[in-house]
This record gives structure tokens, sequence and C-alpha cells, in this order.
């Protein structure tokens, strides 16, 4: 993905003091999410569903509901404003303020990196890894907005965890999700930089550091809009790894598990860090085949 020209959407764009900006018997939703995935596919990989997530939002209802019960009702004033952002490149969970993950809908924003499903391969190979026993305590570095350790949290009910930051915003973000899934009494969030001070140890380490080279091309969409700070590591892309990887053997208790998202070309770069230090290592990709996650162990 990268820039591209908007097509012109015609009256679909064009500001209207009605609710409904198209003529009459012309108005209707169906037609209005084809010409916006049209528009749309011009850069997103996902077109159709952009537009569906949009008009729901709009309309402010569940998209199934969209999809099974509104698709001839009239097009909502406030969908065209919505769809110009998205064609300004601004990312979908921005706009509509929310983005699903896991089993857990989180609450996102301007300031915080947007949740991927590429993550789930680490709470998949934490399930695989917890088979006997659940984790007691839980360290999330790097939360954001609480992505990963809520989503923890949400798949063992009896544990809990900490999630560190070094951004303001993002543990704002991450804090209200905790409140709005109802495990604030589980959940504590603190400003640090990757595990340095943590006393404690955890059984379950989880984390998504930035992995991105400096000189590395990325969409619109997260170049113009998501936080850099979140997502370059220096020119190879590696310069959090060596931070943070060598913090991990303090924190981590015996038996337990730190698993570590990686950049598809990154497995042998990370898993040499991580062996240096004492450390088994396995690898797991991602449902694209791509290497994804480091699960890292020791024998104490």
């Amino acid at each position: 993905m990268g820039p591209s020209s908007a097509p012109d959407l015609g009256s679909l764009c064009e500001a209207s003091p009605t609710p409904d900006p198209f003529p009459e018997g012309e108005g209707r939703i169906r037609a209005a999410l084809a010409s916006a995935t049209a528009a749309l596919a011009a850069f997103s990989q996902t077109p159709r569903l952009d537009a569906e997530l949009l008009m729901a939002h709009a309309l402010g209802i569940p998209r199934e509901r969209l999809l099974l019960h509104q698709l001839d009702a009239a097009v909502p004033g406030t969908f065209a404003p919505l769809l110009a952002r998205r064609l300004a490149h601004e990312p979908i969970a921005y706009i509509t303020g929310t983005r699903a993950f896991w089993t857990i809908e989180l609450s996102v924003g301007p300031g915080v990196l947007v949740p991927r499903a590429d993550s789930e391969t680490l709470l998949d190979a934490a399930v695989d890894h917890f088979t006997i026993r659940a984790p007691a305590r839980i360290l999330d570095l790097g939360t954001g907005p609480g992505t990963l350790l809520l989503a923890a949290l949400a798949e063992w009910p009896t544990a809990t965890g900490v999630g560190i930051d070094q951004s303001d915003t993002a543990l704002d973000f991450a804090r209200r999700n905790a409140v709005a899934l109802g495990v604030a009494d589980r959940a504590s969030f603190a400003q640090g930089d990757w595990a340095e001070g943590l006393v404690e140890t955890f059984d379950l380490i989880l984390a998504n550091p930035p992995y991105i080279g400096t000189d590395e091309s990325l969409p619109r969409e997260v170049a113009e809009h998501e936080p850099g700070a979140a997502l370059f590591a220096g020119t190879d892309g590696l310069a959090d790894y060596r931070r943070l990887v060598p913090q991990l053997r303090t924190v981590l208790a015996p038996g337990g598990a730190a698993i570590l998202e990686i950049g598809a070309t990154q497995s042998e770069a990370v898993c040499a860090l991580l062996s240096k230090q004492g450390f088994t290592v396995e690898l797991r990709h991602d449902l694209g085949g791509n290497p994804r996650a480091l699960i890292a162990t020791y024998v104490a």
C-alpha cells in the first residue's frame, strides 16, 4: 500500500444540509457501500469491510445489524465525513474509536498503536504454553491501549497483571479499557522503560516492541497517523530488542514464558539475542505464514 489519489465520489462525498446526500431512489445504503468500496479499493486491503464499519458507525449500530436490516435504508448525513477521513488514509480504528482484538473490544485513538490481528499470535502461543496451569501474574511491556494484557486477562479470569508503557496517552487508553472491560481490579498500569526497575517476577511476559527500521516505508495510514515511537527501532529495527532482552531473565518466573512479537525477517537476529541470555526459543508463525512470535523459556 502507499500514496494514492482518491477517485471522485461525486455526490457520495459532497456536503449536504440534509440527512440523505443522494437523490431520491439512489440514496440507499446498499449503493453508498458499493461506491465507497470502489473508492477505498485504491489503497485499502479491506475496502468493503472499511465501508461497512464506517456506515455502521455512522448509524450507531453493530455491523451485523447493518448487513441484516439496514441495506435499503437512507444514508445518514454523518457517513460522508467519516468516509472523507478514511480516504485521507486515517486508520479505521481511529475513526470509529474501537478495534476488536482476540475476544475483547478496545478503545483506541490518535497516539496509540492500532492493535493488529497478527499480534493475536502471541495469545495463541501463550494459550498453548499454559495448558496445565494458568499464569497467575502477567506482564505486558509496551502495553499501548492495554492490548495484550487485557486480552490475556480475559483468557485467564484468575490472573492479574501489569502493563508498562512510556506514553501517557497509551496508559490513559489502557486504564479506560480496563474499566470498560471490568478488569480494573486485576490490571495496573505504570509508566516505564521496558522492564527496568521491576522487582517482581511474572509467569507470562508479553511484548510487542517497535521493530520497523527507520528507513523502511510504511502505508500512509500508519506513517502519517500512528505514533512513530511505537513503530521505529533504529536502522535495523532491533534497537529495542537489544535493550529489552537482557532485562527478561530478572522478571520471568521459573517455568514461565516471555513471548515477543517480531518482524517477518527478524527471527534469527532476535533468537540470537535471546539465546545469548540463556533462553530456549521457539518460533511461531502468524495466520499468513510469516514468522511472528518468539517464545522464550529457561530452566532455573
